[in-house]
């Protein structure tokens, strides 16, 4: 540490720390998987409720998702992926549906 003399008061100064740089939170992609028992337009439903797409692009995904076996929802921070993910499970469970949904973080 510096001394610094000012009017008859001794000060002293700290050393100036580098600042940490903050990182982006993580991102986590919210992913539907394909079932043999959950009607299409169900699917749809849960993507224009929960996710807020349009039709045209939840139909887009849940044909993805028919076709490939999984799509991606959406793209969220963790909290808010867990809070999709959970809504989205209940509602299928509510409904008698084996929806499957899960989180994965993206690199």
């Amino acid at each position: 540490m510096e001394h610094i003399r000012s009017e008859n008061v001794d000060v002293l100064e700290r050393p100036k720390k580098r600042a940490k740089k903050l990182q982006p939170p993580k991102k986590y992609a919210v992913i539907l998987h394909n079932d043999d028992y959950t009607p299409m337009v169900f699917v749809v439903w849960i993507l224009m409720e929960f996710f807020h797409k349009n039709e045209e692009q939840a139909n887009s995904i849940t044909l993805e998702v028919h076709k490939k076996g999984s799509g991606i929802a959406g793209i969220y921070d963790f909290q808010i992926a867990e809070q999709k993910i959970a809504d989205v499970a209940e509602s299928a469970k509510e409904h008698n549906y084996p929806l499957q949904v899960t989180g994965e973080q993206l690199q």
